[in-house]
């Protein structure tokens, strides 16, 4: 009887034990709301109705220096699932399916080698080609749900709550009906005060309220389901937004996100802070998520990740800087790049001959915008607002805590000289470090890339990265003494530096004048990108004809994303001669039976036949 009493006394202990280690596993729980910057109660947004938000934050940790990477959705989530740049993996453009590089792995793979039951509900948009992220999940869809998960094995489970998204600005709600009332909106200082302005602003606001009821809902179900306490909650939102100058945009308010952190007492040892309901104020940004995952997890980080985990047995030093990028969104090129501290934000313009306002099809859907266009048109808006409407300084440096809405650029400043010479060497070395693909236009890339992932292909040796990021610096910021050597990278072997030869020509407009028959030959070069820059620039010299043929070429290149581009030109130049408006109508003709959507060239194209009038 002792003996039996002691066997049970013994599988008691056994039983308790192992129960304690199933609890060390903790559940993972991520709600994400599409396109919102921190307007937020618990962020200090007094306008904001947030209140399941604000209480999460009570109990957690509120991160206030939070970034997306990309300043749009499907980049940034690309550099979530990777723990890689997406300017590193040439996954960068916007809605992109290029492919992944084998060598780095999708953190859901690693998640289910650990043991956990993976639910995506429902959103993946990863900007790589969907063959690479079949049956990451074990449910994907409205439905998904950890409830369904076997007994006793840990989840991790994403929740994505659409209602904030930009979309929902594109059904007009009248102002009799709205929550948040327009005339009490406080408008930032790079928008003008029209209706539609106050309107969207109003009817945002409201989303943002429907976004925290959800969550509301989402932390309701898990506190009914008793796992609460086993789930270490994460909460932010995909990227800043949405009305215009922010989402898209590598400013504040395209970047900055809201990031709560939850995690239960008995994962204590995780807390950033001692004491919960405390703001955090280290840099952290998307690329940081997977290494943090796995460091929660005690899984080793693997070297390809490029983030640094925030919690966990490998948190790191606090970094010094958040890196962002923007490059082709949607059918319009531009390239930007940013470095954030705790105090200064550094943007590099690479495309500075394009203005902000850049025509998006999708953008263009909120009437706010339309009417900030007519506003700049009319002549009704001041030097603030009519900044977006014009060509961009090559070089943006904001102080955000004197400056949070970022429109006193600092760069041309004496006074901050040495800041500026910080971060413009930070982001020179982190574009190195990286291998930053943004600086090999997208129609070379793709050329270059048919057979390789552009991850392994910017590690091969015979690409020197450095080279082209010394091409692209020095076309950005040269002055009419650099034209011969800008004339000199034009017979560069490589076409990546070639184009950003005829980039810097293209700046100098009219100082360029002795260039124009390098030019000339360049139009003709067999890189459509090089070709479209410089014909851009003969155009802007005043030598149309010699461009207009050139450009009859490139419009047809065989390349999606070349032609995207040469079309790019033709709207920017306005031309509109029979021969291109055929041309482009054919295309039109040619894809009648493929999605605009799937298209970007069908995207500019549709834009090009709206502006000439026509009916097709």
């Amino acid at each position: 009887m002792i003996l039996k009493r002691f066997f049970y006394l013994i599988l008691a202990t056994l039983i308790c034990s192992c129960s304690e280690r199933k609890l060390e596993t903790p559940n993972i729980l991520w709600i994400t709301s599409e396109d919102n910057s921190p307007l937020l109660g618990c962020y200090g947004d007094t306008f904001a109705t947030t209140p399941n938000l604000d209480n999460l934050a009570t109990k957690g940790f509120l991160y206030t220096h939070a970034y997306a990477n990309a300043p749009v959705c499907a980049p940034a989530r690309n550099t979530i699932i990777t723990g890689v740049y997406a300017n590193s993996g040439g996954n960068q453009y916007m809605r992109s399916f290029y492919n992944k590089s084998s060598n780095v792995k999708l953190y859901p793979e690693i998640l289910k080698k650990k043991g956990y039951y993976l639910t995506n509900n429902e959103k993946e948009d990863f900007n790589i080609n969907k063959n690479q992220t079949q049956n990451l999940w074990d449910e994907l869809g409205e439905t998904a749900t950890y409830k369904n998960r076997p007994k006793g094995k840990p989840f991790f489970s994403i929740f994505n709550i659409m209602v904030s998204h930009e979309s929902s600005l594109h059904t007009y709600i009248p102002n009799e009906e709205l929550r948040h009332k327009p005339e009490d909106i406080t408008l930032p200082p790079y928008h003008p005060d029209t209706p539609e302005m106050r309107h969207d602003w109003a009817q945002y606001y409201d989303k943002v309220e429907d976004m925290d009821t959800q969550v509301g809902q989402i932390l309701s179900e898990l506190q009914k389901s008793g796992e609460a306490e086993n789930t270490i909650i994460m909460y932010y939102g995909d990227h800043g937004g949405v009305l215009a100058r922010s989402k898209r945009y590598v400013y504040e308010t395209g970047t900055r996100v809201p990031f709560i952190v939850y995690i239960p007492e008995k994962y204590k040892k995780l807390y950033p802070k001692e004491q919960t309901g405390t703001k955090e104020e280290r840099l952290i940004s998307f690329v940081d998520l997977a290494p943090t995952l796995l460091s929660i997890l005690n899984v080793p980080i693997p070297d390809f990740m490029q983030g640094s985990a925030f919690l966990g047995e490998q948190k790191t030093e606090d970094p010094k800087y958040a890196y962002m990028f923007r490059d082709r969104m949607d059918e319009r090129f531009d390239m930007s790049r940013a470095v954030r501290d705790k105090k200064f934000r550094y943007i590099k313009n690479y495309m500075p001959y394009r203005i902000y306002g850049q025509h998006i099809d999708y953008l263009w859907r909120a009437p706010s915008i339309g009417s900030w266009e007519d506003a700049y048109n009319k002549g009704e808006c001041n030097a603030i607002q009519s900044a977006f409407w014009e060509k961009k300084p090559t070089e943006e440096l904001y102080d955000t805590e004197k400056d949070p809405w970022e429109v006193n650029n600092l760069a041309l400043n004496p006074n901050y000289f040495e800041v500026l010479k910080r971060m413009r060497q930070a982001n020179k070395q982190w574009m190195l470090d990286i291998k930053d693909t943004g600086l090999i236009p997208e129609g070379i890339l793709s050329n270059l890339t048919k057979d390789i992932a552009a991850y392994d292909y910017m590690r091969n040796e015979n690409v020197n990265i450095e080279n082209i990021i010394d091409a692209a610096n020095f076309a950005t910021s040269a002055t009419k003494n650099d034209l011969e050597p800008l004339i000199e990278l034009l017979s560069s072997q490589n076409e990546s530096i070639r184009y950003w030869g005829a980039t810097g020509i293209l700046i100098l407009g009219n100082d360029a004048n002795k260039a124009l028959n390098a030019l000339k030959l360049a139009s003709k070069d067999g890189s459509g990108d090089v070709a479209a820059v410089a014909i851009e620039a003969l155009y802007g010299l005043g030598a149309k004809n010699d461009a207009r043929k050139e450009l009859i070429r490139v419009i047809q290149d065989p390349n999606e994303m070349v032609r995207t581009h040469a079309l790019n030109v033709v709207d920017v130049v306005n031309e509109n001669t029979p021969e291109i408006k055929s041309i482009v109508v054919n295309l039109l003709k040619s894809g009648k039976d493929i999605s605009s959507k799937e298209r970007y060239d069908l995207r500019c194209a549709n834009f090009l036949v709206s502006k000439w009038g026509l009916n097709i």
